[in-house]
C-alpha cells in the first residue's frame, strides 16, 4: 500500500513532534519497507502556511494529492490538514494543552490551535494513536470519541551508547532541565525551588537546555543557561547530570526523563498521572506548583545515599521504537482498509 506522511511539522528544534514524527517514521521504514511512504516534506510546494490555511477553510489541497495519491495518511500531530472521503487517516494526538491551560499560549498560537480544529480532525480520523494511556482516556472523555479507533504507541528511547566526557565548561555536579521554557514546563517553578534549595546549601549546579519566552527565569547563580544543543551534546549531557528536572504543569508523554533513565540518570518530575504511567518507580514525584517540596527533592539526590541508583533501578522496561511503529503500520492498513 501507499501512504502518505504529513511531514510539514518535523522541521525545527529536534525535539517534541519533530524528533516523534522524524524517529517514527524511520522505525516505520526500517521495520516494514514493503509499503511505499510519500513524505510531504517541510518546504515542499503545497506545504507552506497558506496551503495549511487553505485545507483547513476551503478543504483544498488535499494532502495525499500533494504526494501523488496515497490509501492512507499519517499525520504526527494535529495540523490545518485536509484528506479526500475515500482515504483513510490516522493521526496522534499528544495533548490537549491548549483547551486545558489556553493561557499558557500566545494569541498568534490559540489562533493556529484553532485552525488545526483537533477535535473535528481525530473525529475524521479512522484511527487516533496516543502515546500515553492517561491522555488517551482524558481525549476520548473530553472530544467524545470512540474508544474502539484509538490505539496507544508509545514513543521509543534509543538505547544509550558508551558515556563520553561532559562538555567543557560545567560544574562537577549539575542538575539538568531540557525543554521549552514556556509556563506549561513550569520553569518559574524550578528557579524558585532552585534559589530556596542554594540557600539550603545545595552545591550543585543547575544546567539549562532549552528556549522560549520565559528564559530570563532561570538565571541566576549556579545557572549555567546553555540554549537549544543538538541530540549529540544532550546525550553527553544525560549520563552526567545528578537529576533530570521536569516540574511540568502538565505533559503528554515526558520523552526526556524516559531518556534521562536510560543513561542511568533519574528525574525529578511533577506528580502527574502519565509520569506515574511512564516512569513508574524510577522517578522522585512533587506536587504540581509545589517549589517547597521541588526544593527538598533537589537536596534529596545530592544528599540521601543510594537513592538515585534505586530509582534508576525501580524504572520501568524502556520503550521500543520497533512496538510504536507496529502500532502505527497496523492503523495504516486498518485505516485504509476503513475506505
Amino acid at each position: 500500500m501507499v501512504f502518505a506522511i504529513d511531514g510539514r511539522g518535523l522541521a525545527g528544534a529536534p525535539r517534541g513532534v519533530a524528533r516523534y514524527g522524524a524517529a517514527l517514521l524511520s522505525a516505520l521504514r526500517a521495520e516494514h519497507p514493503g509499503d511505499e511512504y510519500r513524505l510531504l516534506a517541510p518546504g515542499a510546494h503545497g506545504a507552506g502556511r497558506p496551503a495549511a490555511l487553505s485545507m483547513a477553510a476551503a478543504g483544498r489541497p488535499r494532502l495525499e494529492a500533494l504526494t501523488g495519491g496515497a490509501d492512507a495518511v499519517w499525520a504526527p500531530a494535529p495540523r490545518p490538514l485536509a484528506v479526500g472521503p475515500r482515504t483513510g487517516l490516522v493521526l496522534t494526538v499528544h495533548d490537549r494543552s491548549w483547551e486545558e491551560r489556553p493561557g499558557d499560549f500566545t494569541v498568534y498560537e490559540r489562533l493556529w490551535h484553532g485552525a488545526m480544529r483537533p477535535r473535528a480532525l481525530a473525529r475524521r480520523a479512522d484511527r487516533v494513536l496516543f502515546d500515553s494511556a492517561a491522555v488517551r482516556d482524558d481525549v476520548v472523555g473530553a472530544w467524545g470519541l470512540e474508544p474502539g479507533r484509538t490505539r496507544l504507541a508509545p514513543p521509543g528511547v534509543d538505547a544509550p551508547g558508551a558515556p563520553g566526557p561532559a562538555p567543557g565548561g560545567l560544574p562537577a555536579s549539575f542538575l539538568l532541565w531540557v525543554g521549552a521554557l514556556e509556563p506549561r514546563k513550569a520553569p518559574d517553578v524550578l528557579a524558585a525551588a532552585y534559589t530556596r534549595a542554594r540557600a539550603a546549601g545545595l552545591l550543585a549546579g543547575l544546567v539549562v537546555v532549552g528556549a522560549g519566552r520565559m528564559a530570563r527565569t532561570l538565571d541566576g547563580p549556579g545557572v549555567h543557561a546553555l540554549g537549544p544543543v543538538d541530540d549529540d551534546t544532550l546525550r553527553a549531557l544525560l549520563p552526567h547530570a545528578l537529576a533530570l528536572v521536569a516540574p511540568s504543569r502538565g505533559e503528554g508523554y515526558g520523552l526526556t526523563p524516559l531518556e534521562a533513565l536510560a543513561h542511568g540518570t533519574p528525574a525529578i518530575v511533577s506528580d502527574l498521572p502519565v509520569f506515574a504511567e511512564t516512569l513508574g518507580d524510577g522517578a522522585l514525584r512533587v506536587p504540581v506548583d509545589d517549589p517547597v517540596a521541588l526544593a527538598d527533592a533537589l537536596l534529596r539526590v545530592e544528599r540521601e545515599p543510594g537513592l538515585r541508583a534505586r530509582l534508576v533501578a525501580a524504572a520501568p522496561p524502556r520503550p521500543d521504537w520497533r512496538a510504536a511503529a507496529a502500532v502505527l503500520h497496523a492503523a495504516l492498513h486498518e485505516a485504509a482498509r476503513a475506505r
